[in-house]
């Protein structure tokens, strides 16, 4: 059975779209996958690659004919654009192609390690499917930002489906900011209330679907054969939100935001991979995108020095000043690793 996912990204994020990509090669038996690409870069590297079962969409048609999505571009930043754009994706997908029966939403920064099948089978007949970020008592005020995570979302091509992804992308267009403010954050605060104002929405409940930093600490994880386990499931696919390439052989997981103490099980097993993965997939787009370190997520952004006064270039330095000063306490406390003659260590 052909399964359908979609996803978008800008070149930042194109090792780690590639990546993604190339797990599902290796996991999932037969897919498609369309890209929204979010500049021309992306969309002139995949289509120079040209690969197998990748669907690639330009922005201007993805936005042509849409002007209240196009509107929302005058009074949001880049990335409140695109969280903006994350229903319209779906819905555009069922119109133009309607052999599509379920299409599943995925983030740029996720990464496969085992067939999806069980979570298709968990989904069965229901309409909609979702996860939560399933924090841990500790990090539990969190959810100010959302009990689901948008990272993993199928819809099935029914009524009940459609009209909650109508219904999202009219939230969105009203408000999607990056930012908590009354009950809302970004696309994904949203969520929350599908549960309760839609029929046929299933929280997954796997725990081997959207393991990430934030919810390692419920679990215990262990290696079996050539399998990862997630306390009594195999793992099946790891959100890496938060991984930073520092330099060309220097990452930062983010672990310290979420408390995390260095685990080997978890740096050879679920880290390792996917930086290999990523190592090869920045080879693939040289060039002509050239050797850009990895940013930490698609929030990050450039500053034009020549923009800024004297006082504010100083706050800029101290902020790297800070940073760099905190990679060299992460460092120490072993939560960074090394990329050494391909190996991660």
């Amino acid at each position: 059975m052909t399964r359908y996912f979609c996803t978008y990204f800008d070149h930042h994020y194109l090792p780690r779209g590639l990546a993604l990509y190339q797990s599902l090669r290796r996991h999932c038996p037969s897919f498609e996958l369309w890209v929204l690409c979010m500049d021309r870069a992306t969309y002139d590297v995949l289509s120079r690659l040209a690969l197998s079962g990748i669907h690639v969409i330009a922005l201007e048609d993805f936005e042509e004919n849409d002007e209240a999505l196009v509107r929302t571009k005058l009074h949001r930043t880049l990335i409140e654009y695109y969280f903006t754009c994350t229903p319209s994706l779906p819905l555009y997908i069922f119109r133009r192609y309607p052999d599509v029966d379920i299409i599943t939403y995925l983030d740029a920064d996720l990464f496969f390690f085992a067939d999806p099948t069980p979570l298709f089978d968990e989904v069965a007949d229901d309409s909609i499917a979702i996860v939560g970020h399933r924090f841990p008592p500790h990090l539990r005020d969190l959810e100010c930002f959302g009990i689901y995570n948008v990272s993993w979302l199928s819809f099935r091509r029914d009524e009940r489906a459609l009209a909650c992804l109508r219904w999202w992308r009219d939230r969105c267009i009203e408000w999607c900011y990056d930012r908590c403010e009354d009950g809302r954050f970004a696309d994904q605060k949203y969520l929350d209330h599908w549960p309760s104002l839609f029929q046929g929405v299933l929280v997954l409940r796997h725990k081997g679907a959207n393991l990430a930093p934030w919810n390692l600490a419920n679990y215990t994880i262990r290696p079996a054969g050539d399998r990862v386990w997630v306390d009594d499931q195999p793992l099946i696919f790891f959100h890496f939100h938060g991984l930073k390439q520092v330099t060309n052989w220097l990452y930062d997981p983010n672990w310290a935001v979420y408390e995390i103490c260095r685990s080997e099980v978890v740096l050879q097993r679920i880290y390792a991979p996917y930086i290999l993965s990523l190592l090869d997939a920045i080879q693939l787009v040289q060039p002509p995108l050239g050797n850009r370190p990895l940013r930490s997520s698609l929030r990050g952004h450039t500053t034009n020095s020549r923009s800024l006064g004297h006082s504010a270039l100083l706050l800029a330095a101290a902020r790297h000043l800070r940073g760099l000063l905190g990679v060299c306490r992460r460092i120490l406390a072993r939560q960074c690793f090394f990329v050494i003659n391909g190996r991660v260590i």
